[in-house]
């Protein structure tokens, strides 16, 4: 069954950033697991076709998670989070960027920081996500590429997820 979503995607280039937010039913150790252990990361942090294959996890301040998104025809598209601080159960904050399969980043594409809030709501969870950017153009650069779209689908497979965790 379906449960009712709340889902919002506020880009902001004014202040060169994005807001994501979004309610899941689940309670928030389960929500806040499945981001931050890769053994559930790998099962829904990629919209659909692709799928996410972690290479390395340290999920600590001052660790990163090194992984890529894999199409159907097998081409990596390889991401890095560098964890700044973690406030467990609470928040997160970390630097993403695209890198490559050794982890060097992208000059070419834009890097952020995010802020990762998770917070109870009745039986459910919000988790809110602040993604700053370096410039309007960068939120724009990422807009382009398909971010709205991308995050929508990735957010559906957790809840798909979530619905088999509980």
């Amino acid at each position: 069954m379906k449960t009712d979503v709340k889902f919002e995607f506020i880009a902001d280039l004014q202040n060169s950033r994005v807001t994501v937010k979004r309610v899941f039913a689940a309670n928030r150790q389960v929500v806040w697991d499945c981001y931050t252990k890769c053994e559930l990361l790998d099962r829904w942090f990629a919209p659909k076709p692709l799928v996410t294959q972690t290479k390395h996890m340290d999920f600590r301040a001052g660790g990163f998670w090194h992984f890529a998104m894999v199409d159907p025809t097998g081409q990596h598209y390889w991401s890095r989070q560098d964890y700044l601080s973690i406030d467990p159960i609470n928040s997160y904050t970390a630097l993403d960027g695209f890198c490559d399969a050794t982890g060097a980043l992208n000059p070419d594409l834009p890097r952020s920081t995010m802020i990762v809030n998770f917070t109870e709501v009745a039986t459910s969870t919000l988790v809110e996500t602040v993604v700053s950017y370096p410039s309007p153009e960068a939120v724009q650069q990422v807009i382009d590429m398909g971010m709205k779209e991308g995050i929508a689908s990735t957010l559906d497979r957790l809840d798909e997820l979530l619905v088999i965790l509980s």
